[in-house]
């Protein structure tokens, strides 16, 4: 019955666990990971990293039980993958003992070390899909490089994996035992019973409302590009920071209450506004992706949860954004309802055309956490600093990714985008853009988007002082006689015209147009007089025509060929003296 009223079950029915012996079937989303890492084994698009700067005394073996215990308590870190004759499946080993690597290490190669030691392939079929290194600057400074696998991990996971290997510390450091809260399951139950759920009609339910959503075409974004888009993304990334300053973080929060919306919404609005502004397209998706931790028994879990919804945005440039953000607070509503829909089935039921050049459903990603940041600073644990290290991203998944994070600060942002479309001035031209969209619709929301202000100062005075300076300075022009006297002077003797075989030099045409000038200037002939020249093709007309214009007047031509009635219109019209 609650089923039938589109009440979401998901959340509450209980979640079993799997019987002994039972094949790991896959979860959707490693399905995916799965079928990625085929394509490209060697790639690290899909790898997590955590850099943990630990200053201070060290106690390595508590560092190592301190993992020990942790890779025994969850089944993910344990698991690799078995293609079997039909699927493939997770393998669980009962027991892992993975070694904490320590090397030598350069504070000044650190980030190059750490960079190179995330780059390293993964094999699925192999494992670990964990791996811990142990970087030693000082006797008292060390960096732990901690790097998973998506397909056994995500975000929280990695935040859980931290939170808990921190508490193993303490305890195990001081001589202690510590009794973490039990797990009631594991991430393999989970896949099981999320597989089992779906196909027990959820799918369906949740199904039906994308289709009508997304149904039909499937537009890929035509963002501006720097660069032709590859055959195949080669995932090579960088990012840009935003800093937003206070002023405008308190005017969007005073804006979002306003309008009675969530920060997430006000931000995703104007990231769609700025894409409708550089693409021109009326259709914009952006994919968002979900935590899905939406069941206590997942909360402290480490494994592949995370989901992407693709919310879309019909927008007219006549609309304004207030109307803009009611539909984006209406969609994002409906969306929550049927959140549970893993993206790899809605691209299954969907059918997009495939293409290694880019995501299937949308190309660009908005990533928003409501959450405090965690401090930069050091944590402090018993004689140790624990401080995490962070750099700049080398890879992107998608073509353009905007991740936003409130902080008690402000909030943060930044955009990550593929290298091979983008060069970094644009990402930093479309980051300032964006961060006018979001002035102008602080200052007033009722603005049609089509008006919103998205030009900084300098690209404003570029177009309209710059490029666009009418007045220039020219100098005095000879004419076309002066041009010829010029021609003279250098060359007199050289060939001026030839007609059959009859020829005449620079010299000579010269003098002969100076004699017949003369004669004119003695007709009266000056600036603004006309003069009637009718002569067949010959050294003459030529003369004729430079005679004149040493005149200083103006001649008509008149092609003797020409009916006399039309010559005599010709000569009235014009109103030639002579």
């Amino acid at each position: 019955m609650l089923k039938q009223q589109g009440i979401n079950l998901f959340e509450i029915a209980p979640v079993f666990k799997r019987q002994e012996g039972e094949p790991l079937r896959l979860s959707y989303a490693q399905e995916r990971q799965w079928f990625l890492w085929q394509l490209e084994p060697h790639s690290a698009a899909y790898h997590l990293p955590r850099a943990l700067r630990l200053k201070g005394r060290l106690d390595r073996a508590a560092l190592q039980r301190s993992f020990d215990s942790l890779i025994g308590r969850h089944e993910s870190l344990r698991t690799y993958l078995h293609q079997d004759v039909d699927h493939v499946l997770q393998v669980v080993r009962p027991e892992l003992h993975l070694e904490i690597a320590l090397e030598a290490g350069d504070a000044a190669q650190l980030e190059a070390r750490v960079q190179a030691e995330v780059a390293k392939p993964f094999d699925l079929q192999q494992g670990p899909l964990l791996r811990v290194k142990l970087l030693q600057l000082a006797p008292d400074d060390h960096v732990l490089v901690l790097v998973l696998h998506h397909i056994v991990s995500d975000g929280g996971s990695m935040q859980v994996m931290v939170d808990e290997l921190v508490q193993l510390y303490v305890a195990y450091s001081q001589g202690q035992d510590v009794h973490l809260p039990g797990l009631s399951i594991q991430y393999p139950d989970y896949a099981l019973w999320q597989r089992s759920w779906m196909e027990a009609g959820e799918k369906e339910r949740q199904l039906g409302y994308w289709r009508e959503q997304l149904g039909g075409e499937q537009p890929v974004l035509e963002l501006p590009l720097d660069h032709p888009r590859p055959a195949v993304q080669s995932y090579r990334g960088a990012r840009v920071e935003i800093g937003l300053d206070a002023a405008l973080v308190n005017g969007l929060k005073a804006l979002a209450q306003r309008e009675g919306v969530t920060l997430f919404m006000l931000l995703l609005a104007s990231f769609q506004t700025l894409l409708y502004r550089y693409s021109g397209q009326s259709d914009i998706r952006v994919g968002v992706p979900i935590a899905n931790r939406n069941r206590a028994e997942t909360e402290r879990l480490i494994g592949f949860f995370v989901n992407t919804q693709v919310l879309k945005a019909d927008i007219d440039g006549q609309m304004t954004f207030s109307q803009l953000l009611a539909q984006v607070k209406q969609r994002a509503l409906e969306a929550q309802s049927h959140q549970d829909l893993p993206f790899e089935q809605l691209v299954e039921a969907l059918q997009p055309e495939r293409s290694l050049s880019h995501n299937p459903l949308f190309q660009v990603m908005f990533n928003h956490q409501a959450e405090g940041r965690r401090p930069r600073g050091e944590q402090q644990l018993p004689g140790l600093g624990v401080e995490a290290l962070e750099w700049d991203s080398q890879s992107a998944q998608f073509d353009l990714s905007l991740d936003t994070q409130e902080s008690p600060e402000g909030i943060w942002a930044s955009l990550t985008y593929a290298t091979d479309l983008f060069d970094a001035a644009t990402v930093q031209r479309m980051a300032e853009h964006w961060q006018r969209v979001l002035r102008a619709v602080v200052g007033r929301a009722g603005n049609r988007i089509a008006q919103l202000g998205m030009l900084v100062d300098d690209e404003q005075r570029r177009l309209l002082q710059d490029w666009n300076r009418s007045t220039a300075a020219f100098e005095d022009v000879a004419g076309v006689h002066g041009l010829f006297e010029a021609q003279v002077r250098q060359r007199p003797d050289a060939i001026a015209l030839c007609l059959g075989d009859q020829s005449i030099s620079y010299a000579e045409l010269n003098r002969q147009a100076n004699r017949l000038a003369h004669h004119l200037i003695g007709q009266g002939i000056g600036p603004e007089v006309l003069v009637g020249v009718a002569v067949e093709r010959s050294f003459d007309m030529v003369v004729s025509l430079l005679a004149v214009l040493k005149a200083g007047g103006a001649y008509v031509p008149l092609d003797p060929q020409y009916p006399r009635e039309r010559l005599l219109h010709m000569l009235e019209d014009s109103g030639v003296r002579l």
